[in-house]
């Protein structure tokens, strides 16, 4: 059967289902135990939001969500690194790259307040903003994802009302992308010229197009500065590239490709702008640890952006 992207025919936001089978059945998330449905090649089209991971956190319209993986089954306790090569965790990252939809499902648990009193709800869809690998709670390598609740949706009344990232509440977006007063001096500083390939879009009537790309993320748990010393003018490519972590900045100020740490360009920046080496440390960590070895990161397939 097809991977459906969407809400099925019939659902509606905050309906409730008794078992995973019933969510099965009505096609919301067919996995009768997998926390999360999807695979690399296709991306993931629904989770579930169970209190199964320590390391969750759910605040109503967003949520920072653990992969799956590494768990111990009598304990339920994290007992090993999680990868990103799971298909689970893979396939909520082409989801992330292609802009797919994904299902999410809560589960009744103690001391959740988003979450149904019993059985399951199902929430809406989201988008998956964002993810990076960071040592958890139980000091093994978890897989992390940060999930938004996309617009126009039925609103889910839940017993608190869900929290408001304050990072986000006046921006436009489309795939993240932000357009702050701060944003449009980067990229005037650089003629809307990308600092990486030096390339510029235009547009009818000789309109220029490049975006203001942060280095270390908006929003929580990142919580980078909307500042001129984490911003870069890049082309939607290269922007792309550094979110879904296709390369990384080194400290001085080369970029790499992640999969093997390859210089390919320097960026350039004009007299009256800087980029914090924190920040940059930061993006960099999302994606190599520190303590990551010349092994590991062979062996790390690649992520390409996305066609032009």
């Amino acid at each position: 059967m097809a991977r459906l992207f969407g809400t099925p025919p019939g659902v509606r936001v905050g309906d409730l289902f008794g078992s995973r089978q019933e969510l099965h059945h009505a096609g919301v998330h067919r996995p009768l135990q997998a926390g999360i449905s999807g695979t690399r090649a296709e991306g993931a089209d629904s989770i579930v939001v169970s209190g199964g991971y320590e390391d969750d956190e759910d605040h109503g319209d967003y949520i920072v969500y653990t992969g799956h993986g590494g768990r111990n089954a009598d304990s339920r306790r994290q007992s090993s690194d999680q990868s990103t090569d799971a298909p689970g965790n893979a396939g909520l990252i082409t989801s992330m790259v292609k802009g797919l939809p994904v299902r999410v499902v809560r589960g009744s648990h103690r001391n959740a307040p988003y979450s149904p009193p019993a059985g399951y709800q199902y929430a809406g869809l989201f988008a998956v903003a964002g993810t990076w690998v960071e040592e958890g709670i139980g000091g093994f390598k978890v897989v992390r994802f940060r999930l938004e609740r996309l617009p126009d949706q039925q609103l889910l009344i839940t017993s608190i009302p869900s929290q408001i990232d304050p990072a986000f509440l006046t921006t436009t977006v489309s795939r993240r992308v932000r357009d702050s007063a701060v944003a449009r001096l980067v990229k005037s500083m650089y003629g809307d010229r990308c600092q990486i390939c030096r390339s510029s879009i235009t547009g009818y009537g000789n309109r220029k197009y490049s975006e203001g790309a942060h280095v270390r993320p908006l929003g929580r748990p990142h919580v980078g500065d909307d500042a001129l010393d984490n911003l870069l003018c890049l082309c939607p490519n290269h922007h792309t590239q550094l979110d879904i972590g296709g390369m990384v900045i080194q400290d001085d100020f080369t970029v790499a490709h992640t999969r093997n740490l390859e210089v390919f360009a320097s960026l350039r920046f004009d007299r009256d702008h800087s980029v914090r080496v924190s920040n940059v440390r930061y993006q960099r960590e999302l994606w190599i640890p520190p303590e990551r070895t010349e092994d590991d990161i062979a062996a790390t397939p690649a992520l390409e952006p996305p066609a032009a």
